[in-house]
């Protein structure tokens, strides 16, 4: 069996909810602490095997290019002031994979964004992951979706378990048990009211395809907005081939909604050796004097 090297990150979205400052900034450059949230999504799909990486983009995303290219004149600046630590941060950058960027041409849903990496991706598996969904440095999750992947053929889909007045945010899998961990999924609808949802597993930001979704999203019927849904491919696969979910529960952020963007940056400041202690104390005290708790 083909093994799992080419990942695809969808980053053409406008980022609305993240105005003003997204107006001239792209959201997947948003600083967690201080790194992009693009980069947490790189360096994840990196640790878990990936070496070849397409960015799908849009316009006014030069930035993201830029932040994964060389930058000649501040390597130069910090080698010249010593600043060692930071040059190898930076060096570092554009050795992480062999990346890759296509624009996406008008924004038309994720399933047409997806839809764009097919010839680059050509007949090889190959993993998704949405550039506004990180996961902590300590989270296995996608690694261990590939090997799942790498066992069975099938293509696999990250679940995790949701509240039913949460569940309508997301799609969300009819299933049957598959045990280790896994669900054998039966039916995908994409945000259904709490009473139509057919379980609390909802498909959050990382997946493992075989190259028939390709063929599915290219049947798929354009829907609201004009937007074509990966959710819609998804369930046209299940029609030819096996689709597991891979289920877990911590270690995600949604940095494209405010709140756990926030929460994203106390708790990845609070597990760094150089900020945490100092942070943490900090934290603290104001939670103290402002009578939080």
């Amino acid at each position: 069996m083909t093994p799992v090297r080419k990942a695809v990150i969808p980053a053409a979205g406008l980022g609305t909810r993240f105005l003003p400052a997204t107006k001239a900034q792209p959201k997947e450059m948003l600083p967690v602490v201080d790194k992009p949230a693009i980069q947490f999504v790189v360096e994840e799909a990196v640790r878990s095997g990936i070496d070849d990486i397409l960015i799908i983009t849009g316009r006014g995303k030069r930035s993201l290019e830029d932040h994964f290219d060389r930058n000649i004149e501040l390597e130069a600046d910090l080698r010249s002031k010593g600043k060692d630590a930071e040059l190898d941060q930076i060096l570092r950058l554009s050795d992480l994979a062999d990346i890759h960027y296509v624009r996406q041409g008008e924004p038309r849903g994720l399933g047409h964004a997806v839809s764009v990496a097919r010839k680059h991706v050509g007949h090889d598996p190959f993993v998704v992951l949405l550039g506004d969904d990180i996961m902590d440095d300590s989270s296995t999750v996608l690694a261990e979706m590939i090997a799942v992947h790498e066992r069975t053929g099938s293509s696999v889909l990250s679940c995790k378990e949701f509240p039913p007045d949460q569940i309508s945010h997301y799609g969300c899998v009819e299933y049957e048990p598959a045990g280790d961990r896994l669900l054998r999924v039966k039916g995908i609808i994409e945000k259904p009211e709490p009473a139509q949802a057919p379980s609390s597993w909802a498909v959050l930001g990382r997946y493992v395809f075989t190259p028939g979704i390709f063929d599915a999203i290219a049947q798929v019927q354009p829907g609201k907005g004009g937007e074509i849904q990966l959710t819609d491919a998804i369930g046209l696969l299940l029609a030819t081939e096996e689709v597991l979910g891979y289920t877990f529960v911590d270690g995600r952020y949604d940095v494209g909604n405010k709140l756990d963007y926030l929460r994203a940056t106390v708790e990845l400041a609070l597990a760094r050796p150089d900020l945490g202690p100092e942070f943490r104390a900090w934290l603290a005290t104001y939670v103290r004097e402002q009578g939080i708790v």
